[in-house]
């Protein structure tokens, strides 16, 4: 009688053996000169196995149980292997069917081990993960993880009771990859990968690659098949691959999935998917806003972390819904003719047990050493930049969300974090790189090639950097020595002229410099400006409650604020609530203080005048044409700080006009004048200096009554003197209102 070799068969009865492929399954065997097949089987919750042809149903062989913990094992004489079938019976008397996992050879190449060892397998979520394919004409879940370290791996879940016996995987060698072939899987199947390391013991694991997962505070992985999805934004996509969104406007709300709106009437849940497309997308259209930033959407454990403590990359946060409903929203953005950003978190990751941490028993994904591999102030843990298989992950994940789900950017988040060793750390907690210094050579390498690779691929989509330091060349590109992003925020700004606006109207003409320094650095990076979420929270307030003076004031300061914003070179960003005025600072927790719009006029003109200002930049070139270009932007007069008033204009090529048109107007170019007054004293006879003689016409006055302000305003189209004023040739005397942007228009509105 042919018999199993004990050792190996003691491997598989324990858990313990790393390629039970070796044993399991269908295998040619000699046995006294003559030349048979076997077929062996583990299955602790079978009494009883036959194996069968499914061609030739009725043929069944019994199989006998070599050893009691359920090895069963047949002899049959030498045939050529086919695709069998195993027929159980449970210890309940149950029957079952399945294809036998182990008569499958590997679906992961020597190629792609290959790629994924240098790094450069930028489709490795097709290969590791949980895949559903069709195999040998089997339909299955190819499941693969990384795991170099590990002792044993199987895949768990309810198809097995999650019992850690019944699935081990196969390990593929030096590379650390092991791999299963599980036929019969589908749709929402739970799973997590059991992990048995050589330190002794044995825990679970969420999948790194899982596209879907439970909801919190349950995590496992699910099988979901992402595959298949009939686009309707080719349109969209056809443009986007043509032109370069840096050429054109962009102006950004940021969005919190979780607490735009919640659904009052069923317990304040979260919106879905399906809901937040239909109500969503009107309303961003509406406003004249060209993308939505979404706040972190992968799958993640703490609500409280806004997503940006991240547990599945791979994953769409189960949260609002299934990868397709996403991918309807997506698509819905498009063919409203909205672009959507993600925030991407590539910097750290939670200690979680499900989680990357400490994933294979070994400090993986992270350093070994904590100096290196964590962040002290959020508990968090650091991306070993240096693996290639962690860069692998990283970069193959930033284009999945491009390539997979048709997102038009990456917000990268924490970016100053990455590049410097010592961010967050006091003296002895950071270790030096070979150079002695503070740099992460390594992330900085990563984001260079990471770019490289992502715009390289698509090159009009946006890479966005959240870089809070001065570091040079963020946005230039990898191979002129920068780091290669699209945009970077801009974080200076931000904080001045945040700090500015908080100041009381009588103090601000000793800060003007708050008001005016972004633009000796304007053209050093290509910018956004951001008024994000960041902006309020964790005490500091909402945007309209940093404004100071009565309610009136606290409204004209905003809406001043914003009409500088638009005027300032610079993509603009604003986190949701701002818009109306969101006296509340923000919360998670809680939707978005919507009732103030029906219940109070001033509200409702606030977002009136948002909506108004919106359009206009979406209307007028000047504001949008030549942003990291120097001859777009003029200061008229920046020294007045005295009465806390800046002017300058905005300039465009012109559109195509008859030449009885252009000879009119005597000029080449578009302008668009601001004049910004940032105290409550009104001016009814202010002179400000113009870049070319003819017809203006105001075209945006914060202090209109139908935004609340106080009325006055220029109508009309205002006679221009060749009067010398602010060192130019021609001026205008006009009213400029108090706390208010008065915004001129040259040639014809």
């Amino acid at each position: 009688m042919i018999t199993t070799n004990m050792h190996e068969l003691m491997q598989i009865v324990s858990g313990e053996h790393a390629d039970p492929h070796h044993v399991l399954g269908m295998h040619d065997v000699t046995f006294e000169k003559e030349e048979l097949t076997v077929v062996r089987v583990f299955n602790p919750s079978a009494a009883a196995v036959e194996v069968f042809n499914p061609e030739k149903p009725n043929e069944l062989y019994t199989m006998e149980l070599e050893h009691k913990m359920g090895f069963f094992t047949v002899v049959l004489p030498r045939q050529k292997h086919y695709r069998y079938k195993l027929r159980f019976t449970g210890h309940d008397g149950n029957v079952w069917e399945a294809w036998d996992s182990y008569s499958f050879a590997p679906a992961i190449s020597e190629m792609d081990l290959h790629l994924f060892g240098q790094g450069t397998h930028y489709e490795i979520y097709n290969k590791l993960g949980a895949t559903p394919m069709t195999l040998d004409g089997v339909k299955g879940v190819l499941f693969g993880v990384w795991a170099p370290n590990a002792k044993r791996i199987s895949v768990v879940g309810d198809f097995n009771d999650w019992n850690g016996l019944r699935n081990p995987m196969r390990s593929l060698g030096s590379s650390g990859v092991w791999e299963l072939f599980i036929p019969g899987l589908k749709n929402y199947d739970r799973y997590k990968f059991e992990i048995s390391s050589h330190t002794g013991g044995f825990f679970h694991k969420s999948d790194p690659y899982a596209f879907f997962a439970e909801l919190r505070p349950d995590t496992s992985s699910m099988v979901y098949d992402i595959s298949g999805y009939a686009w309707g934004d080719y349109h969209w996509m056809e443009k986007r691959n043509k032109k370069n969104p840096l050429d054109g406007p962009v102006n950004i709300y940021e969005f919190h999935a979780g607490s735009w709106r919640k659904v009052a009437e069923d317990g304040w849940r979260f919106m879905s998917w399906p809901e937040i497309t239909k109500e969503l997308i009107p309303y961003v259209k509406d406003m004249g806003y060209t993308h939505i930033e979404l706040m972190p959407v992968v799958e993640h454990p703490f609500d409280g972390s806004w997503g940006y403590q991240v547990t599945g990359y791979y994953a769409t946060t189960s949260r609002y819904g299934n990868p397709k409903e996403f991918m309807d929203f997506v698509d819905a953005c498009h063919q409203n003719d909205i672009g959507v950003i993600m925030d991407w978190v590539p910097a750290h990751f939670p200690k979680d047990a499900h989680g990357l941490a400490w994933f294979d028993g070994t400090r993986l994904y992270e350093h070994d050493d904590p100096k290196q591999g964590e962040h002290p102030d959020w508990g968090t843990l650091i991306f070993n930049y240096g693996r290639n298989e962690v860069k692998n992950f990283l970069i193959a994940n930033a284009l999945f969300w491009i390539n997979q789900y048709h997102i038009d950017g990456l917000r990268v988040d924490a970016v100053a974090s990455m590049l410097y060793l010592d961010y967050g750390k006091e003296y002895g907690q950071w270790v030096p790189n070979k150079y002695g210094g503070r740099e992460n050579i390594d992330a900085v390498e990563f984001m260079k090639h990471m770019n490289s690779v992502l715009l390289g691929a698509h090159p009009h989509v946006l890479m966005i950097a959240e870089e809070s330091t001065a570091w040079t060349g963020v946005t230039r590109p990898a191979e002129h020595d920068g780091l290669g992003f699209s945009l970077k925020w801009n974080m200076g700004w931000m904080n001045d002229f945040l700090e500015y606006m908080a100041k009381d109207s009588v103090h601000r003409k000793h800060h003007h410099h708050n008001l005016t320094f972004s633009m000796v650095y304007a053209y050093s990076e290509k910018y956004i400006l951001a008024l994000s979420h960041d902006e309020v929270v964790h005490g500091k307030g909402s945007l309209v409650n940093k404004m100071p003076g009565d309610t009136w004031q606290k409204m004209a300061n905003l809406r001043a604020a914003f009409g500088y914003m638009m005027g300032h070179p610079g993509k603009k960003l604003l986190f949701m609530g701002g818009e109306f005025a969101q006296f509340d600072e923000w919360s998670e927790a809680r939707t978005l203080d919507w009732f103030l719009l029906d219940e109070f006029e001033h509200h409702r003109q606030m977002k009136a005048f948002v909506k108004d200002i919106n359009h206009l930049y979406l209307k007028e070139k000047a504001l949008w044409q030549k942003d990291f270009d120097g001859d777009g932007f003029r200061w008229i007069n920046c020294h007045d700080n005295e009465r806390s008033i800046v002017s300058f204009y905005r300039v465009s090529e012109k559109r195509r006009r008859s030449k009885a048109d252009q000879a009119a107007l005597g000029s080449s170019f578009e302008y668009l004048v601001f004049i910004c007054n940032f105290t409550p004293c009104p001016h009814l006879d202010y002179r400000v200096g113009l870049p070319a003689f003819g017809k203006y016409t105001e075209v945006l006055n914060s202090d209109a009554e139908q935004y609340g302000g106080s009325g006055i305003i220029n109508p009309g189209t205002l006679v221009v003197e060749d009067y010398l004023c602010d060192g130019l040739k021609h001026s205008v005397s006009i009213k400029l209102p108090p706390l208010g942007v008065v915004v001129l228009k040259f040639g014809k509105p």
